[in-house]
């Protein structure tokens, strides 16, 4: 018996079926309430659902493929077992479901669900005592009788056997019963002498494909033939063993027809270049849902969010999650797999982890009743009412609207509309009798039709009859047989199914194909071996994206910056490079080989970014190759023959299923020799095959398992407590990984651009790809806290966790001023400065009052006093943004504040130290309960701190900042600052605040104003009527955000008012971003290099001074003029979102006016011409009129500057300049000459006409570099090179110029 089995196991890989299963009530341990339900006790006995058993599975078990018994039985009856009566519908359901092995190797089962009469004395008797209770009960609460009664016969249904229930009946109920004979007949009632009981049983088919149709048809005809008043021509027995055992798989690329009980079933499977056997039907779904909605579920599942599926009918669920998995070709989908899951395991939607799981809708049940935790990043499918409710910020599906569009017109040529909202329903199950002799004549005919072996007069005969059959409505074969009509319909409208499956699913493959195309040519190998690559994988950089997604059209970018991320991506990626070393997963190579058939018609000469869309041409020959399979048998399997039976087994019992011969069905009987071969053939056939299903070959899955992450469906499946807690644990565990990981790979991909900064590396990382990094720290946030939710408000649940921190802090009241700004008063307020290394450096403007208005302070070792950022205030701000965000945008508000506070760590801490709101918010077993683990995730967080991010700044661009400026003056001349009146006007990437008057006797103003972005210039200025002791020398100005918590450091070192310096009454300062302690410790706190600043005062001094003039070596000033330009080239190189501020680059500390105005003073004689300091400005002036001067008298004719152009332009911009109204001082018009000849690109004219003037040759030394020909030539040649590029100038630059 055990060597037999074991021989019939191991030949199960290559059978259609490995399981028969009957599913049902257990007359020996009689009902048993289903607790798991989750239904009310209140409802009448016959409506509640009871536990089923498996009665009987054939074979016992198989080696690669274990029979889980609590599995099958939960996903064959999801609900339990129901009853009914007569009065009741009695149709028969099919639903089907899906289960993973241990090894990922995933079987299909079929279900036939039909109700059969009640026999068992016991069954009744226990019904029709729960009936009375419950009819008890119900009177006794209606006559308001006793709380205790009926307490403890609401909890007895649930707590006792059903001998017990009726023993706790007590005497003073026995009179309410003489009214249960009134309410017979009532919806839900029963009464054993005028009712008849049915209960549910379910016959099962396991197989290791998805035979949809196939598997459909055997249990409808097998149904058809226990409910028929004619016993079927064989035993039962004969047609379960003839599928378990000698029904082989067909081969890939033909079809295999084999017998059912009434009539020959066909079955057929893909080529090995074809893609995967699909029987599940993908026009139902789409006519579901529509296009529009199945392609955004699509979107959903790529991105790897949590979809959730709802609807009345098991088989819908089904049908939307394989077709959606389907469609994911060449992917394949990474977490949680549960298509149908029972009330028992609805703790499941508890996970933190991406899914894709189905839940039944009850009768009458709303939305808004189910609890889902999880809502920020969730996509709920309500497939009865064709809705798709997917998250706030979903992108599009590259080339989504002709997409669409092509979708649309193959549904439209099957006759199925685009748009959706279409209840398609399932094939009708046959429910006739069994066919007479002519019946099976014909059907014979038609089967030889099939596999053609008529000849021409036969066949023409025959399509005569299809005919007529068709034009008459299909007539009646005999009495209780099948239509003629009907049959030709059926077979219709299954190959026109086939055929649009096909269709559809080549339409999305092309598709993926377009887009990845080429990803082998962005896959890094690093690893010489597979031992050394496993070993550092989590390390290791196994695809270039940020190359992969420069080449991509920028309409693409957002959703594939996103599903790079994923770990169906990811895995497809490891598949490849683990093909190096072994065979390849056959979905990947089948992908591979489609690509490379494409390439042979691919010229390559399109614009990668341009890609026009591309239609699928391979539509027609898809559908013609499953065609031929299905009109054209390949083979045919043995038929159903009579076993070796005892006698009197296998009575017919028209009604009842019968109890099946056990010792038949239980192993192969090899009495058949071409059962034999054609078994052995299979199996080597199936060894060869490239495209089978993982669930048939195993081997290339097995080699990769060790990259799939997802739990095991076995541990899912178990409902007991022991598994629900391990499982729990396990996702605990795997948000701490996931934790860890992501948050090293953003410090990575951040350093990594911090090192491209300092000029030591290449970039690695875009704008987007950072936005896509922190998108997925904000969504592991949100499972994080929904892990073990059971009280939330609104979507989210870290939004939701911060309103019951704030309303248990009670801190609700809103402060006087707008929320989430400081109150402190200004006056309040000082700098703190202090010397190190007799530099001064300027901290964090702090408070240092002590009133009850003042924030709370922090002090550092070294004296430095730093805000605490109060984690109520960054919510009270947040929802002072804007009305019209949700609570998903605004948790992600919050937490884009606090990463860009640098305080992300320390606010969740906070949030966390309530531990009596984490215990009434949350499950025991909730991650946040879990107290080692969290201080680990915590940890990870914190280390973000050591990199900056502007994430909040430019992403939230339209809201309202308070900013506070401060005027520092040079120390020993701070007392000059009370005669000055200053005005400021801040600079960012996203605008200007306007002229902002400082009030009199201060040095600070305090102003609200849209939200700038990253500052990048201030200008600074004092009144024109300011009078001559209006001057100050300025040391730098600070500026801080009082919501991001930035400081801007903007250096002048320069004197500001009439009469000294060069007499500027304006200057433009450029800013720069700095740590809140001091410059030299900077790196405690950032990894960010500092941006270049305002040229400092010591850099002044050193170009003021003509003794250091004559020390600046010519080839450090072409250096110096070679990096500043080489700086610009690399910034409009670089991605738009990747580009710092041009502003910097060019007016910067080492940049391009800096290293002009060295270049112009080397060689530059004593000051004999001008008077007190040398500026460049005054020799360009002198230029400029030394050329109009001789112009007019015609001394350019015998020099070698000719009157053109150039010379125009050249007087025009330096006359204008002077013209302006703005005194910005001569430093300010140099600066302004450069920045307006770069953007123009008249400065590579402008130098050879000043280096040719004949002012130079008197003003400059003969070993200057602007009298030697070749460094003037070279210095144009590198100025020509930002000739390409398009410069828009800050407005603060150019600002009262119009030129």
């Amino acid at each position: 018996m055990n060597g037999a089995a074991a021989a019939a196991g191991g030949s199960a890989s290559c059978r259609f079926a490995h399981y028969f299963v009957v599913c049902g009530v257990d007359t020996d341990t009689g009902l048993e309430p289903d607790d798991g339900a989750g239904e009310n006790f209140e409802q009448s006995p016959i409506r509640r659902s009871f536990k089923s058993k498996v009665l009987v599975h054939y074979p016992e078990n198989t080696d690669r493929n274990p029979f889980n018994k609590d599995a099958v039985n939960m996903l064959c009856m999801p609900r339990g077992l129901s009853f009914c009566t007569q009065a009741d519908r009695l149709d028969p359901q099919f639903h089907s479901f899906t289960i993973a092995s241990d090894d990922g190797t995933r079987s299909y089962g079929f279900v036939h669900t039909f109700f059969e009469e009640v026999t068992s004395p016991q069954i009744i008797t226990a019904m029709q005592t729960l009936f009375q209770m419950h009819h008890v009960e119900h009177h006794s609460s209606s006559s308001a009788s006793s709380p205790s009664s009926s307490s403890s016969s609401a909890s007895s249904p649930s707590t006792s056997s059903m001998d017990s229930l009726a023993s706790s009946l007590e005497e003073s109920d026995a009179e309410s019963l003489a009214g249960v004979s009134g309410c017979l007949g009532c919806v839900g009632s029963f009464d054993p002498a005028r009712d008849t009981l049915y209960a549910s049983k379910a016959l099962c088919l396991i197989t290791p494909l998805p035979f949809l149709q196939a598997s459909r048809q055997f249990l409808a005809q097998l149904h058809q033939a226990v409910s028929s008043q004619t016993a079927p021509p064989l035993p039962l027995e004969s047609y379960i063993h003839n599928i378990l055992y000698e029904v082989p798989l067909p081969p890939p690329g033909r079809s295999l027809k084999f017998h059912g009980v009434h009539g020959p079933i066909v079955c057929q499977r893909p080529g090995p270049g074809e893609l995967p056997l699909s029987d599940y039907p993908l026009g139902e779904a789409f006519s579901l849902l529509g296009v529009d909605n199945m392609v955004k579920l699509l979107t959903c599942a790529l991105l790897e969010t949590q979809v959730l599926l709802y609807s009345q009918d098991y088989q819908r669920l089904m049908t939307v999650a394989e077709g959606i998995t389907t469609l994911l070709f060449p992917f394949q989908w990474q977490h949680i797999y549960l298509p149908i899951i029972s009330t028992p395991l609805h703790h499941l939607l508890d996970a933190p982890v991406p899914f894709l799981m189905g839940i039944q809708r009850r009768e009458g049940a709303q939305r808004s009743s189910l609890h889902l935790p999880h809502e920020a990043n969730l996509c709920f499918v309500d497939i009865d009412n064709h809705c798709v409710e997917a998250s706030e910020d979903l992108p599009l599906f590259p080339d989504q609207t002709e997409l669409m569009q092509e979708l649309s017109e193959v549904l439209l040529h099957f006759g199925l509309p685009p748009q959706g909202g279409v209840s398609t329903k399932p094939p009708t199950s046959t429910t006739t009798s069994s066919p007479h002799l002519s019946s099976l004549v014909l059907e014979d005919l038609m089967e030889d039709r099939r596999n053609g072996n008529l000849g021409g007069e036969e066949l023409a005969v025959l399509e005569r009859l299809q005919a007529l059959a068709r034009r008459c409505g299909g007539g009646k074969i005999s009495e209780g047989g099948k239509m003629l009509g009907h049959v030709f319909e059926e077979e219709e409208e299954e190959l026109k199914a086939a055929k649009l499956n096909i269709q559809l699913r080549e339409v999305f493959a092309v598709r993926f194909a377009a887009m990845f195309g080429r990803y082998e040519e962005f896959i890094i190998h690093s690893a010489l071996d597979l031992d050394s690559w496993l070993s550092n994988r989590e390390g290791t950089i196994s695809f270039d994206k940020g190359s992969f997604l420069s080449v991509q059209p920028a309409t693409h970018l957002h959703f594939l910056s996103r599903f790079l991320e994923t770990s169906m991506f990811s895995s497809f990626v490891d598949g490849k490079i683990i093909s190096r070393w072994a065979d390849r997963e056959p979905l990947q190579q089948l992908f591979d080989n489609r690509l490379e058939r494409e390439r042979l018609y691919d010229t390559g000469d399109e614009d990668s970014h341009n890609r026009p869309y591309r239609k699928c041409t391979t539509l027609f020959e898809s559908a013609q190759a499953i065609e031929r399979r299905v009109l054209k048998t390949d083979h045919t399997a043995i038929h159903p023959h009579l076993l070796d039976m005892r006698i009197g087994q296998g009575r017919h019992h028209p009604g009842y299923f019968p109890k099946l011969q056990a010792d038949v069905l239980a192993q192969a009987q090899n009495t058949n020799k071409w059962s034999g071969r054609v078994t052995a053939s299979r199996r080597s056939e199936s060894k060869r095959s490239t495209a089978d299903h993982v669930g048939v070959d195993n081997e290339p899955r097995q080699k990769h398992t060790f990259t799939r992450r997802a739990l095991r469906q076995s541990k899912l499946l178990d409902p007991s407590p022991q598994a629900i807690s391990k499982t729990h644990r396990e996702f605990v565990d795997g948000l701490l990984s996931e934790c860890r990981l992501k948050t090293k790979r953003m410090l990575m991909e951040r350093m990594g651009k911090e090192c491209v900064e300092l000029g030591q590396g290449e970039a690695s990382i875009t704008g987007l790809q950072e936005n896509t990094l922190i998108y997925g720290l904000c969504d592991l946030l949100e499972r994080t806290w929904g892990h073990g939710l059971q009280i939330k408000q609104g979507k989210s649940a870290l939004w939701s966790h911060l309103l019951h921190y704030q309303a248990a802090q009670g801190k609700v009241e809103a402060p006087a001023e707008s929320p989430g700004l400081s109150t402190t008063p200004l006056s309040c307020f000082s700098c703190v400065i202090y010397s190190v290394q007799r530099q001064l450096v300027i901290s964090v403007i702090l408070p240092t009052c002590s009133g009850p208005n003042c924030v709370d302070q922090k002090t550092l070792d070294d004296g430095t006093l730093l805000l605490k950022v109060s984690l109520l205030q960054d919510v009270r701000f947040i929802q002072t943004m804007s009305d019209s965000l949700s609570e998903v945008c605004q948790a992600r508000a919050w937490i884009h504040l606090a990463l860009e506070k640098k305080m992300l760590s320390q606010h969740l801490k906070e949030l966390l130290t309530n531990q009596e709101l984490l215990r009434q918010l949350y499950k025991h077993h909730a991650f946040l309960l879990s107290e080692e683990e969290r201080e680990q995730f915590l940890f990870h967080l914190l280390s973000l701190n050591t990199v900056d991010y502007l994430c909040f700044t430019r992403v939230f661009t339209s809201i309202c900042i308070p900013y506070r400026v401060v005027i520092i003056p040079m120390k020993k001349l701070s007392i000059a600052m009370a005669t000055v009146n200053p005005w400021v006007c801040l600079s960012g990437e996203l605008g200007d605040s306007g002229v902002r008057q400082i009030p009199k006797n201060t040095q600070e103003i305090f102003f609200q104003c849209k939200n700038l972005g990253r500052l990048s210039t201030l200008q600074l200025g004092v009144q024109e009527n300011s009078g001559l002791l209006a001057k100050c020398l300025i040391d730098c100005v600070m500026v801080y955000n009082e919501i991001t918590g930035h400081t801007y450091k903007f250096p002048c070192g320069r004197w500001l008012g009439k009469g000294v310096g060069d007499g500027s009454l304006e200057r433009v300062l450029i800013g720069q971003l700095v740590s809140p302690g001091a410059e030299e410790d900077a790196g405690r706190w950032t990894g960010t290099p500092p941006e270049l600043a305002s040229p400092s005062q010591s850099v002044r001094t050193v170009l003021g001074s003509l003794g250091s003039r004559s020390r600046m070596h010519s080839d450090e000033v072409q250096e110096d003029m070679r990096e500043a330009a080489n700086n610009l080239v690399k910034h409009f190189h670089k991605q738009e979102q990747e580009r710092g501020n041009l502003t910097v680059l060019l007016c910067g500390e080492g940049g391009l006016v800096l290293a002009l105005e060295k270049f112009l003073l080397h060689g530059l004689k004593s000051n004999r011409l001008f008077q007190r300091n040398v500026f460049v400005w005054d020799f360009v002036e002198k230029a400029v009129v030394s050329m109009e001067t001789a112009d007019q008298m015609g001394d350019l004719q015998g020099s070698t500057l000719t009157k053109g152009p150039p010379c125009d332009s050249l007087c025009h911009y330096v006359n204008t300049i002077n013209a302006s109204p703005r005194n910005i001082g001569k430093e300010g018009k140099f600066q302004l000459f450069v920045c307006l000849g770069i953007r123009d690109r008249l400065l590579s004219q402008w130098l050879p006409l000043l280096a040719e003037c004949p002012l130079t040759a008197r003003t400059y030394e003969d070993g200057a570099l602007l009298r030697d020909r070749v460094s003037v030539h070279s210095l144009c040649r590198i100025l020509q090179t930002l000739h390409e590029f398009s410069v828009t100038l800050e407005a603060a630059l150019v600002k009262g110029v119009d030129l």
